[in-house]
């Protein structure tokens, strides 16, 4: 039955579709990556702490603007002190290459467009069976609804996964004929700690870009589970395949609006859209809501997952979907 799932959603053509967006959509930004390291170049030279020490200086001085938002203000702070612990350390933070490159672009699209790309396998699995008038043949076999939806499910898991490792490998493939396939030691520092505005740094440590980019790749394909999850739950109970596009996409992009108006509004942290980035957390960046840590957001993630499950199996076994 699963290989079934896996035949209708590869004649689909959608999985393509999303290798042939990634395909297209690294190049551009590698270039775009690439003539903004030449221009750094030519006002820099091959001194990185240059450009270091300058990033440091306008993060200093934006901070007495009063047309600076608090919020922003709080970031810029916590940026200085990061960049300031690199410095100390004769770190490069921007250290160019395809590993580089692709811990960015990953981080940068993990919380919107890799749940877009694995919103569109998901949003139609079972929405798509009704439009296409294949749900009375399929739950008239004498095989329990439970384990047709598993199968559906367990196929859509295996596309979770495929899409992730697809983007990290497009992504080091073209990067690298760009910036070069070096850069896999490059010590990468984690554990920063927030406590306001300031920076405990007595938790860091260096971590080889390598083992970072495995850490990332783990946290990028649970925000993608939970997103397909929460598709095929909407999949099950919306009958319209465009219906679950559209409420799915709304949602996501919605999610990455409020992510940056939210920090007054303290119960939007209960969001699963406010939770997606969970790759910050790694890079040590400022959560969007006070209060909120890795850990929570895995914790509502985790709660928003396990619910969209159970009402999917609920609905779909109970309701009289022939109709």
């Amino acid at each position: 039955m699963v290989q079934n799932e896996v035949v209708k959603i590869v004649k689909k053509k959608r999985f393509y579709i999303v290798l042939l967006i990634l395909a297209v959509m690294v190049p551009i930004f590698s270039y775009a990556q690439m003539r903004q390291s030449l221009e750094r170049q030519e006002s820099y030279g091959s001194d990185w702490r240059l450009e270091v020490q300058q990033a440091i200086i306008d993060n200093q001085n934006s901070l007495s603007s009063d047309r600076v938002p608090q919020e922003w203000k709080v970031y810029r702070q916590i940026y200085i002190q990061q960049m300031q612990y690199y410095l100390d350390n004769d770190v490069n933070p921007n250290e160019p290459g395809g590993v580089t490159f692709t811990r960015e672009f990953i981080n940068n699209s993990a919380s919107l467009f890799l749940p877009l790309m694995i919103m569109t396998i998901a949003s139609d699995l079972v929405s798509s069976e009704r439009t296409g008038g294949t749900i009375k043949m399929l739950l008239t076999r004498p095989i329990r609804r439970w384990k047709v939806l598993l199968s559906k499910l367990t196929a859509l898991l295996m596309f979770v996964s495929l899409i992730v490792v697809s983007a990290y490998v497009i992504c080091y493939a073209i990067a690298g004929l760009f910036f070069g396939y070096s850069g896999w030691t490059i010590p990468i520092f984690t554990g920063f700690v927030l406590n306001g505005s300031d920076v405990d740094l007595s938790y860091v440590q260096a971590t080889p870009q390598w083992q970072y980019l495995l850490m990332q790749a783990g946290l990028v394909w649970f925000v993608g589970t939970v997103v397909a999850l929460l598709a095929f739950m909407v999949s099950v109970l919306v009958r319209s395949t465009a219906a679950s596009i559209v409420v799915m996409m709304a949602a996501l992009i919605s999610g990455s609006i409020l992510v940056n108006m939210a920090s007054s509004w303290t119960s939007a942290k209960y969001l699963f859209m406010v939770n997606l980035g969970l790759t910050e957390y790694l890079a040590g960046n400022p959560a969007p809501i006070e209060g909120m840590t890795l850990g929570f957001s895995l914790a509502v993630l985790v709660v928003w997952a396990a619910v969209s499950v159970i009402i999917s199996f609920i609905v779909f076994t109970k309701r009289d979907v022939l109709t």
